[in-house]
């Protein structure tokens, strides 16, 4: 059997001049368009260039395939995710744990589901288009930026901030797969805000309020204890 040939998803270029740069937009904004209205099988490089106003060969100047306008369209929208998340870490930093973690969640969903029908379209497509690898380095981003805010919080905290960050984004994750893949994400968003804040405070309290001596028991001490 021959071997399976790589489907090139990288742009063929960036965008430099300003005219340039608005046709890459317009080309990613009639890519999000053609998905929600036609799906992802059906969508092509025609027919985005069509919605977009422009040339299939200025198309082929930045993007090679329809699963390169995808993973682009998809980048961008992680993209400006990681921007929101950034911006309020920046926003936060010396107040209270309570404060940093309820705008936390908030901003992140509200990023996130701002345009609800596109983040489920990109969310069901990322598999075919390498989203684990955009995903994992958005997250980076978030990591980075959430440490940060931990670090400078008002009162101390007795767990190490880059623990803290990673249980609180894998809290986001998590919550904001659930919703994603709920089938009705406009109801299911806000109650879903509500008790992952409730989660998130209750757990920095804990963080906040814990001493060394008080860590729970290890797996192996808990078993002693009980026997």
């Amino acid at each position: 059997m021959p071997p399976r040939l790589k489907v090139p998803l990288e742009p063929r270029k960036s965008p430099v001049q300003a005219r340039s740069v608005a046709s890459v937009d317009a080309i990613l904004e009639a890519t999000i368009q053609v998905l929600l209205q036609v799906g992802k099988e059906r969508l092509t490089t025609t027919r985005v260039a069509l919605r977009a106003g422009v040339s299939v060969g200025t198309l082929y100047q930045y993007f090679p395939n329809k699963n390169a306008l995808l993973q682009a369209a998809l980048k961008r929208h992680l993209s400006e995710i990681s921007d929101s998340i950034e911006r309020v870490c920046r926003d936060h930093k010396g107040t209270t744990l309570r404060h940093m973690v309820t705008a936390l969640m908030t901003a992140f969903l509200q990023a996130k589901m701002r345009d609800v029908k596109t983040s489920v379209a990109l969310y069901y497509v990322s598999s075919d288009v390498d989203g684990a690898k955009t995903v994992q380095q958005m997250r980076t981003r978030y990591d980075k930026a959430i440490v940060r805010m931990l670090a400078s919080a008002s009162e101390p905290l007795a767990v190490e901030p880059e623990i803290v960050a990673s249980m609180l984004l894998g809290l986001l994750m998590g919550v904001s797969r659930r919703i994603l893949e709920s089938g009705a994400p406009e109801q299911y968003l806000e109650p879903l805000r509500r008790e992952m804040i409730v989660m998130a405070c209750a757990y920095l309290d804990a963080c906040s309020a814990r001493s060394p001596i008080q860590d729970t028991p290890s797996v192996n001490e808990s078993t002693r204890y009980t026997n």
